[in-house]
């Protein structure tokens, strides 16, 4: 008699993703090495003045990555709630830069005060994106440098919509 199967692994990648950038691409991917389903949640954050509408960074984020393990969902409260309600072990962040450390280490901390069970793993992007940041691609489109490179092409599309280019 063979053991009964074990629950899918489900990891979940938050942000705001305002846009998503070639760098959260690679981080989505390369969390599928550890998980069989990948959340990302788009967060609701009512401190920032996003460029897109919290349904456009869904659509946005879908047209990136179309990966059938992918889930891409709006949330808005605490992330350790919005892991366990939907199942998650793992939580992702990327590190960047040391400075990201500080600010990651104590949501790290409290998310874990607030779900012993679900455990935040830091993934350092590919070494090519590692300055890549969307407040970093929104100035340059703004501008009208080329982002090619920089974001998906429905992205990079949505953003000359945005800056009339």
């Amino acid at each position: 008699m063979s053991p009964p199967p074990l629950p899918p692994r489900v990891a979940v990648y938050p942000g705001s993703f305002d846009p998503i950038t070639r760098g959260h691409e690679d981080l989505v991917r390369r969390a599928f090495t550890f998980a069989d389903k990948v959340v990302v949640a788009v967060a609701v954050n009512v401190a920032k003045q996003p460029l897109f509408t919290l349904d456009e960074r869904v659509a946005l984020i879908k047209q990136a990555i179309t990966e059938p393990r992918l889930e891409v969902r709006a949330f808005d409260g605490l992330l350790a709630e919005f892991a366990r309600m939907v199942g998650a072990s793992v939580i992702v962040r990327g590190l960047r830069a040391v400075s990201d450390f500080e600010y990651e280490f104590q949501m790290a901390l409290m998310n874990r005060n607030l779900a012993p069970g679900v455990e935040t793993v830091f993934l350092v992007p590919a070494f090519d994106l590692t300055y890549l940041s969307s407040s970093l691609v929104r100035e340059v489109a703004r501008f009208g440098g080329d982002v090619s490179q920089l974001v998906h092409p429905a992205v990079r599309q949505a953003l000359k919509q945005k800056f009339g280019r």
